[in-house]
């Protein structure tokens, strides 16, 4: 059992969830996950390390509540337990100084790109952060990613905050100055969002790494249900991954194995509308 030492809502639906986990906590890299289940015989629910404190063994972790068994973990109270956390999972995100790197978080990606941009300005990096969402409210970490960054711009698609548009606005400006384009390019989001930022940053030849979400059961490789095509060859996400070279991932493919069960989860949730509205 793990105790949950804060449960914090970032945005609607959003909760930063501090929990103790003092042998994930110790070797935990950027970029790696942590399968989790709630109770015995639940759903397994794979979801990034958001930070670690070795010293104190807690990790955290961003937490979306979009089904069942994530409604369940983001209501569990301070004091609360989760039943199992397995992890570190994953290939750690590959960090070296490469001088400027543009970090871009679209939505809840924000949370997963956070990890990764304090280990890279951590390296040395100067960092250019770039995040978006469709209004101001779906904004997240936007100062705890200034604190390292060296500019956090913002954007939201109905200009609530920021820059009114898309995050591949931001970064293109930064690709057609020379005086500020990023060697590297971090994005993690909608699939939409990193297709076009990989598709974006391709002419320039600019090496763009980006962390993909596809459905995931046992996060070691043996379900296969986390294959994804990289370069044309199958790769599974949760011990090739989650990272890939932008530039190779048939973001095709992927988007249509996240639909697979789309009809399935749309009944769930209509039943589980019934049942609350019942009672």
């Amino acid at each position: 059992m793990y105790e949950v030492k804060s449960n914090e809502m970032l945005a609607p639906n959003l909760h930063k969830i501090v929990v103790t986990a003092p042998r994930v906590a110790a070797v935990r890299k950027a970029g790696q996950f942590a399968i989790v289940r709630v109770e015995k015989g639940g759903e397994r629910i794979p979801l990034t390390i958001g930070d670690a404190d070795p010293l104190a063994g807690t990790i955290t972790l961003f937490v979306q509540a979009v089904g069942a068994t994530t409604r369940k973990l983001v209501a569990i109270p301070v004091g609360g337990h989760v039943r199992d956390i397995a992890g570190p999972l994953g290939v750690p995100t590959h960090i070296e100084n490469w001088g400027r790197v543009a970090c871009v978080g679209g939505g809840v990606g924000t949370a997963v790109l956070y990890p990764m941009a304090k280990a890279l300005a951590d390296a040395g990096n100067e960092v250019t952060t770039i995040i978006g969402g469709r209004s101001k409210p779906v904004i997240i970490l936007a100062d705890e990613l200034s604190a390292f960054s060296q500019q956090t711009l913002i954007t939201t698609e109905d200009g609530s905050l920021g820059r009114k548009g898309f995050v591949t606005a931001v970064l293109e400006d930064l690709l057609k100055d020379s005086k500020s384009s990023p060697m590297s390019v971090f994005a993690v989001g909608p699939v939409p969002m990193m297709r076009a930022v990989a598709e974006l940053t391709r002419p320039y030849q600019v090496k763009t790494i980006v962390s993909l979400n596809p459905i995931m059961i046992d996060g070691t490789g043996m379900c296969g249900g986390c294959r994804v095509l990289i370069g044309g060859e199958v790769r599974f996400a949760c011990v090739d991954g989650p990272e890939f070279d932008g530039h190779l991932v048939d973001f095709n493919n992927l988007a249509d194995r996240l639909t697979t069960y789309r009809e399935h989860e749309c009944r769930i949730a209509l039943k589980e509308k019934e049942s609350r509205e019942a009672a």
